[in-house]
């Protein structure tokens, strides 16, 4: 039998979720941890398959996972209008460098070649082409962007362009990788498309980790942390 350990914080959405997932899915075990101290202890556990963080507070989790994986990234599963992508990054201390934002892209990018899809890269700026010189943080923004999309060219085979801050023509694009200037500007638009517009999202796939981590807002809905379980059900199975 399968186990995924998900933990319980204050919004008891989480344990409703429990309950639908666990009718359709009674092979699967679900272990619920209601401290963070147990919650990494089932990320390093040989009995526990897949681990969410559910409900429970974000910060000192990803502070004692980031100090044993150093190279942990997160991505955020989204479904669009018919269609789905990963949106990255979404930690507010995450993608501060062309260089870690390199290692985000290739990790989606390996990850959508595992399970059968054809990666398309969007790279996000803090402003239009022409925006260029309208104040330093959207300067540096676009040349950042434009270097980051150079280096995702000249590095992978996936197809790439450089959006700037027309997010819109990406999503109409469909392209499946979204890479936003920074983690907070990340998790703004997660907030934006999910937890407001009622965009369905899965949770975030957590990279550069040796078990299966799904990172999920305290503040999601009850479909939300299902969506969250069928994902860690599915990555167990391969």
């Amino acid at each position: 039998m399968k186990t995924i350990a998900i933990g319980v914080g204050e919004n008891e959405n989480i344990i409703q979720a429990c309950h639908i997932f666990k009718e359709k899915h009674p092979k699967t075990d679900l272990k619920l941890i209601y401290n963070d101290k147990d919650l990494l202890k089932a990320v390093s556990s040989t009995k526990v398959d897949a681990v969410i963080r559910g409900s429970l507070s974000a910060s000192n989790i990803m502070q004692e996972l980031k100090e044993e994986y150093p190279k942990l990234t997160r991505a955020t599963y989204v479904n669009g209008d018919g269609y789905e992508f990963l949106l990255t990054p979404v930690g507010i201390d995450e993608g501060e460098s062309i260089e870690e934002k390199f290692e985000i892209a290739e990790n989606c990018i390996n990850f959508f070649k595992k399970v059968g899809k054809t990666p398309k890269i969007a790279v996000l700026a803090q402003g239009r082409k022409d925006d260029f010189g309208r104040g330093k943080e959207v300067s540096e923004s676009i040349t950042e962007s434009r270097k980051l999309t150079k280096l995702i060219k000249e590095q992978t085979d996936a197809d790439v362009k450089n959006y700037h801050i027309l997010i819109e023509k990406a999503i109409n694009d469909k392209c499946n990788i979204i890479i936003a200037p920074n983690g907070r500007i990340g998790n703004i638009i997660f907030r934006t498309l999910v937890l407001l517009n009622s965009w369905p999202s899965h949770g975030a796939i957590t990279f550069g980790i040796d078990n299966i981590y799904i990172d999920t807002s305290r503040d999601q809905s009850i479909q939300g942390y299902v969506r969250s379980l069928k994902l860690a059900n599915e990555l167990i199975k391969g």
